[in-house]
């Protein structure tokens, strides 16, 4: 995917909100397509990429092996490697991933509760 420009408004607004409130960078990641789809794939014990692929039927192997990279990079899963043949890798959530999807799984019941509110033409 293409990197935003550094110098762009969309960026120093995002940069700004950001510092602001590190509330809004979370809320960037699990904005993300796939990102909770992900994450609730792993907690589910699917550990291996063609376990995840196979649960996540529509997702590419870019998108899926990006998401599993942010994942990591934000300390809400662990990769391990292993040195056989052929080459093993699985991962696993962690301890603030399990928060994190806590959070999430609360987040997807209130949704439920307002859905009809929200999937409504406002009226004015």
């Amino acid at each position: 995917m293409a990197e935003r420009k550094l110098s762009s408004t969309n960026y120093r607004n995002q940069s700004f909100l950001e510092e602001k409130c590190s509330l809004n960078e979370l809320l960037d990641l699990v904005s993300k397509r796939w990102v909770c789809d992900v994450l609730f794939s792993i907690e589910e014990g699917n550990k291996r990429f063609k376990s995840i692929k196979e649960d996540l039927t529509f997702i590419s192997d870019t998108i899926l092996a990006d998401r599993l990279k942010l994942l990591e990079r934000y300390g809400f899963i662990e990769r391990a490697y292993f040195d056989e043949v052929p080459p093993r890798v699985e991962y696993t959530i962690t301890e603030k991933g399990e928060e994190l999807s806590s959070l999430l799984d609360n987040m997807c019941k209130f949704s439920e509760t307002v859905h009809q509110y929200i999937t409504e033409p406002v009226r004015l």
